[in-house]
């Protein structure tokens, strides 16, 4: 839609129409001192539509590119090849300007496709049944982790240290304002949970697989333990890995959660997302967020869909709701669904294996170069190289050779102040990896 601004003229006829003397009026009920003063903005002078553009487009030279740098940065984020179909699809004008479909009269193509993107998180998962997207991975950990408190009728939940720290933060906000005790469960020393002893009481005893550092968790131990706290297991869950490593579903996980970016969706500097939501069938009147479901028309056999089990006190008693979430990323679910489609089961297990076969690849270069693994169990597509160098000074350098190294773990971890967390999927070539290796021997020289 074209931007066609208003002349005073508009103004006062709008104005007059809704019976309003002027634009101030309409915010009366806003107390005068949290209004900002007419003029008090220090704001710059006004730009014609070229000069504006041009200021933009300098101002877009500070991010780094990832056309023209290599990318070995992950932590949650990851570039993975995006098929040219997806980007056909979800442009389309009934998909990309599509809302909530409240109608389903109107709305059976994007029913269709929300359901379809439910049924392939579920399979993937390993899990009865899948909600019709969160926000992101984040948001939808934090949503489980409330929804165990009140299948649990217990406000305190336990996560692993191993889970990635911004989850972590997004939890303690969400926990914070309901009064839920975290526990935190150790798991650097080993790079994996290794001790749940002090999951005491807790609704849900949460991990991450692969977790935050790549490590492949041990989901019948972390199962075992919430079992004998009589809590349920909650697991962050990559879903390219879960094509490839045995599914959290079939170690008895109650809620699998994840962030569905790598399904498709373009890291664009940190979003948008699309948050995975996987539950057993018995806590489907818990689930929060919406699900569409499948039934037939009332005079005929032809398929409908519609969005089902709703709690309306979401969107209207939220004190009473059991989540306050009242929307969803569908168009990022959508991109997700043609992924998958596109790929297939082989094709999305083959990105899997390619992916930790360039891992494993690029361990051995990196260390050879001079890096040391900081953890050696198992892992996928992500490891922790400790380095004999600070690593924001090495990730700096390493920029400058157009290389994006990593991510320091030290802002996050107090004992990892030397390590960095490299990411590699199925994208990085044999020649990317090499370059990466030589260039790092070469800063820690």
């Amino acid at each position: 839609m074209p931007y066609i601004p208003h002349t005073d003229a508009d103004r006062a006829e709008m104005l007059a129409t809704i019976g309003a003397q002027s634009i101030d009026e309409l915010f009366r009920e806003i107390p005068a001192n949290l209004r900002v003063a007419p003029g008090s903005l220090d704001l710059p002078p006004a730009l014609d539509e070229h000069r504006l553009m041009a200021h933009l487009w300098e101002i877009s030279k500070k991010n780094v590119n990832l056309a023209d740098v290599t990318c070995f940065l992950g932590a949650g984020i990851y570039d993975r090849y995006i098929p040219a179909s997806v980007g056909a699809v979800i442009s389309r004008g009934e998909f990309l300007t599509a809302y909530t479909p409240y109608q389903p009269e109107a709305s059976q193509g994007y029913l269709q496709a929300i359901y379809e993107f439910q049924t392939m998180t579920a399979e993937l998962y390993g899990m009865d049944l899948a909600n019709a997207s969160m926000y992101d991975g984040a948001t939808s950990m934090a949503e489980a982790a409330i929804m165990s408190t009140s299948i649990k009728k217990r406000d305190k939940v336990a996560v692993s240290e191993a889970v990635h720290p911004h989850y972590r933060q997004v939890l303690e906000t969400y926990c914070w304002s309901m009064g839920i005790e975290i526990v935190v469960l150790p798991a650097l020393e080993a790079g994996a949970t290794k001790d749940y002893s002090t999951a005491e009481g807790v609704s849900s005893v949460i991990v991450q697989y692969p977790n935050f550092f790549g490590t492949i968790e041990d989901l019948a131990a972390a199962r075992k333990a919430a079992t004998e706290k009589d809590a349920l297991l909650i697991v962050v869950a990559d879903p390219v890995a879960c094509a490839l490593l045995k599914t959290p579903g079939s170690f008895g996980a109650d809620i699998v959660v994840g962030e569905g970016q790598p399904l498709g969706v373009a890291m664009g500097l940190g979003g948008p997302m699309v948050g995975l939501f996987a539950c057993k069938k018995e806590f489907i009147r818990q689930i929060p967020g919406r699900i569409v479901g499948r039934t037939k028309e009332a005079h005929g056999d032809k398929p409908g869909y519609v969005m089902t089990l709703r709690t309306r006190e979401q969107d209207i008693r939220r004190e009473k709701a059991t989540s306050n979430i009242c929307t969803n990323e569908a168009l990022m679910a959508l991109a997700a669904t043609v992924y998958m489609i596109a790929l297939g089961k082989n094709g999305l297990k083959q990105v899997a294996t390619t992916s930790v076969r360039n891992t494993q690849y690029a361990i051995q270069q990196l260390t050879a170069a001079g890096a040391t693994l900081k953890y050696t169990g198992k892992s996928f597509d992500e490891f922790v190289l400790e380095l004999p160098k600070d690593p924001t000074f090495v990730r700096d350098e390493l920029l400058k050779r157009n290389i994006l190294a990593g991510l320091p773990l030290g802002p996050y971890y107090a004992t990892l102040t030397k390590c960095l967390l490299v990411a590699v999927t199925e994208l990085r070539s044999k020649d990317e990896i090499d370059t990466f290796a030589s260039a790092l021997a070469e800063v820690l020289k």
